[in-house]
């Protein structure tokens, strides 16, 4: 199964568009077992079975031709130069028409396209995210402005186009920079400014800014592998660091665990996380916000220990204060969440090297194909007569 984007050469987001799906599997085992291989066997690769149409989240950038016509797309890897996407063969064939509506409006109704020179116009981005579980789309316009002065029109004529908008929201965003969304609070235009999204049987909420796995297929299939790893017998106790909106967490307390801590730094994530437990009706799990690292390390210093510690951090790996913290907590077993083999190999050749615990397994997912990157669930036993 191999399929070539007519736009893959200028956007180099999908950099193995047009190689056979089963190579880019073999590509990413071959790279999982150099890099993850001499610390424990890793299992065959989960494959999707339809590797495209797979993200659910959508961000369009929008801009003027030199022709002064309105363009929306993705900027070309590396440069802010906008490559022109009508549709994509990675994102949900549903959110994938939502700017290209947002398009049609802007030219309508006379919005001004946010030129980034001059610091002038207000659209510059739009962000859609979307449930296939739920029906549920949210739209996030990136402005310049909070003044829309077009918005009722514009609310009207986008919600009949399409009917599964739950939510529009307005991002403030004027600074040089790459990021698409500000950190200042969104206005809500219409709707409650979240959507829900169903994972192994579980309901979140998901806000503008949440941390949520692009693609719910293979994350449903990576958690459930997780989940088998921890082999709960309902007595449990287990830590769930670098949280997020609670989504490992609650499915391990809904899945036998004993009773659980999430430990999260950003004060929104955790206040998500309080509200999907409540929303699942899950009381054996709670959620504190502060840095893992200092959380862990005060935990042992009084004495306290888990049974089992989960740990999904971002493309930079963790810490060796993280993880000297995590280790002082003596878990039975470590389960490490990676999107990055390289990082991951790093940061088990520091556990190894303190000779507590040692590496039994891996299991590879393909969360992002038609692209190179893997994530890894890699399970870590604590080493027997280890004090």
């Amino acid at each position: 199964m191999a399929s070539t984007c007519p736009k893959a050469q200028s956007c180099g987001g999908c950099d193995l568009n047009g190689i056979k799906y089963s190579q880019q599997l073999e590509m990413k085992q071959a790279c999982v077992e150099d890099l993850i291989g001499p610390f424990c066997p890793v299992a065959p690769i989960y494959a999707m079975n339809d590797p495209f149409h797979y993200r659910n989240k959508i961000q369009s950038v929008f801009g003027l031709s030199r022709r002064g016509e309105i363009v929306s797309g993705i900027y070309r890897k590396g440069t802010h130069l906008i490559i022109p996407v009508r549709s994509c063969m990675i994102e949900n064939r549903t959110a994938d028409e939502i700017p290209q509506s947002v398009k049609m409006l802007v030219k309508k109704l006379g919005m001004q396209i946010y030129n980034e020179d001059a610091y002038t116009g207000f659209l510059r981005h739009v962000l859609i995210r979307y449930s296939e579980s739920t029906s549920q789309a949210m739209v996030v316009l990136v402005c310049s402005d909070f003044r829309f002065r077009q918005e009722k029109a514009f609310v009207r004529e986008l919600l009949s186009l399409h009917p599964c908008i739950r939510t529009i929201l307005l991002n403030r965003n004027t600074e040089d920079t790459s990021m698409v969304l500000s950190d200042l609070p969104e206005k809500l235009v219409c709707g409650d400014g979240c959507i829900e999204d169903v994972l192994c049987g579980l309901t979140f909420r998901i806000g503008p800014k949440s941390f949520w796995q692009v693609n719910s297929v293979q994350a449903q299939r990576m958690f459930k592998a997780a989940m088998k790893m921890a082999r709960f017998s309902g007595k449990e106790t287990v830590i769930d660091a670098y949280c997020g909106t609670g989504t490992i967490g609650l499915i391990a307390a809904a899945s036998g665990a004993g009773r659980v801590t999430g430990i999260e730094l950003n004060p929104s994530a955790v206040e998500d996380a309080r509200f999907n437990a409540l929303k699942n009706n899950i009381s054996n799990a709670s959620f504190v916000c502060g840095d893992a690292s200092d959380i862990l390390k005060d935990m042992a210093s009084k004495g306290q220990s888990c049974d089992i510690l989960f740990l999904d951090p971002p493309r930079a790996g963790s810490t060796e204060k993280f993880l000297a913290a995590a280790m002082r907590m003596a878990p039975r077993s470590i389960i490490y969440i990676s999107c990055n083999p390289q990082t991951l190999a790093r940061d088990l050749r520091y556990i190894h090297s303190r000779g507590e615990y040692r590496a039994v397994g891996a299991q590879p997912v393909d969360m992002f194909p038609q692209t190179s990157h893997v994530e890894t669930v890699v399970l870590l036993e604590r080493v027997s007569g280890v004090v």
